[in-house]
């Protein structure tokens, strides 16, 4: 039942992404000849020619690159809507490349490239907006007790006992546990409300008489060389077995696979910034966001270096070695807060609430992050992302490193001038533990949506511990 309504909801996608891909192309075709935005630019063919290359091209192209990007697996398991939205932004950029060369192959210079870019446009939009309302649906469904999968988990020990737990404290995976097996001596206990219907001995039966759509085998390493006959019942039976392995304990956060040939090699640690197409997506918005922030912000600017000039001797920019991506030292520049200082104290010494060392204008464009605005220029030079954690000095992190655990693994990301830690308060002496923690959770969980919601959290929100 459940495979059948899975095939019905992917019908369902299919049919639904290409009424979207139809809408997106007639507001592209509107905003392109029946506005005045763009302009008489180029030819203009009739609308029956782009009618048959959307018919014979663009809805091909599109369906391939949703298949190939994943886009019609079943998706229980993602939380929330940014993960499929970013291969939706990805279906849309090869799909505009991938039109864009048909029409050079075939000749065809009058086609409108302005209006396959708005088709790409307004296919993302409208793609991940029908996208988010799909699985708002679907998960309205499951937590009302509807289109469940059923769960046989294979053990009876603490790993088994936590799964169980996850499953029921997220009704909207749409998962039920129907029973555990175990040893036989616990046949019959319930363990989180769910009873313990057989031994391991009892596999085939069990699985015979009961209809599960999944076998999650969940037993302790001294156990594994049951396995190759647990998973041989489950194949006979058609039933697919999974298995969780028992040194997860020993993760130190969300592990990701990689094949070497055919051989399988657990990284400990995912980071979706070690993806070239995400590490391309955050390189773009950085670059635009801080050309963007340089020409808002420049009279500002220009007022604070004149203000910091006529009010105290010294230099305007401050430049300090901060240890940034890779664990690679940079200077990052920012304005002059502060009295000229021996640069051996400044190596070692934190900026404090009423810091005597500030000047009159470094009090006021510290409490308001204006000393900040200069780390534009450290975007646009690579040193540097506008979200991410914030960069320490090498004294610091070789002390941090060695008292802090995983305080290193923030900087397997470029780090930033605002960041998840910042906007929950971890700013200047506040509790470094607790600030990792924040970063560790950016680095491993990063999608531009986050970036965004940081920005805006970051733009509207105060800090008391700005000084």
């Amino acid at each position: 039942m459940i495979k059948e309504n899975q095939r019905l909801l992917n019908f369902s996608l299919v049919i639904l992404d290409i009424i979207v891909i139809a809408m997106s192309l007639l507001c592209s075709f509107w905003i392109r000849f029946d506005t005045t935005l763009f302009g008489p630019i180029g030819g203009r063919l009739g609308f029956t020619s782009y009618l048959l290359f959307f018919t014979f091209a663009v809805i091909p192209v599109y369906l391939i690159l949703y298949f190939a990007f994943g886009l019609y697996k079943p998706r229980r398991t993602y939380k929330n809507i940014f993960s499929e939205a970013t291969q939706i932004i990805k279906v849309n950029i090869i799909a505009f490349v991938v039109l864009v060369s048909i029409l050079f192959i075939i000749n065809q210079p009058n086609f409108s490239r302005i209006m396959l870019f708005l088709l790409a446009v307004f296919a993302t939009f409208f793609g991940i907006i029908e996208r988010f309302i799909i699985r708002s649906i679907l998960k309205n469904i499951r937590i009302n007790n509807k289109n469940l999968k059923h769960i046989l988990i294979v053990g009876d020990n603490e790993l088994a006992y936590t799964f169980a737990r996850r499953i029921k404290e997220n009704p909207y995976l749409g998962f039920v546990v129907s029973g555990f097996l175990g040893r036989s001596e616990h046949v019959g206990q319930e363990i989180e409300g769910i009873k313990i219907i057989g031994s391991f001995k009892d596999i085939d039966r069990i699985l015979d008489e009961n209809m599960f759509d999944r076998v999650v085998l969940a037993i302790p390493l001294k156990y594994y060389y049951k396995i190759d006959e647990l998973v041989e019942s489950c194949e006979r039976v058609g039933i697919k077995a999974e298995i969780i392995p028992d040194y997860i304990r020993y993760f130190p956060a969300q592990p990701s696979v990689d094949m070497i040939e055919d051989i399988p090699i657990i990284n400990i640690r995912y980071v979706p910034l070690d993806d070239d197409f995400n590490k391309f997506l955050k390189y773009l918005s950085d670059y635009v966001i801080s050309i963007i922030a340089i020409l808002i912000t420049s009279p500002i600017m220009i007022i604070t270096a004149i203000a910091i000039k006529i009010t105290s001797p010294g230099p305007i920019i401050f430049k300090q070695e901060r240890i940034g991506h890779y664990s690679k030292p940079f200077m990052m520049y920012k304005f002059r807060s502060m009295k000229v200082q021996n640069p051996n104290e400044e190596k070692s010494e934190w900026t404090t609430k009423d810091d005597p060392r500030k000047t009159r204008v470094g009090d006021f464009i510290r409490r308001t992050s204006i000393d900040e605005l200069p780390q534009f220029f450290n975007v646009l030079k690579g040193d540097m992302s506008v979200v991410g954690p914030r960069p320490e000095r090498p004294y610091f992190v070789e002390q941090f490193k060695e008292t802090i655990p995983k305080y290193m693994v923030k900087h397997q990301v470029k780090p930033g001038l605002t960041g998840w830690a910042q906007i929950h308060g971890c700013r200047g002496d506040t509790s470094i533990t607790q600030r990792i923690k924040y970063d560790i959770e950016y680095v491993e969980n990063w999608h531009l949506g986050l970036d965004l919601a940081i920005m805006i959290k970051t733009a509207l929100k105060k800090n008391p511990n700005a000084y």
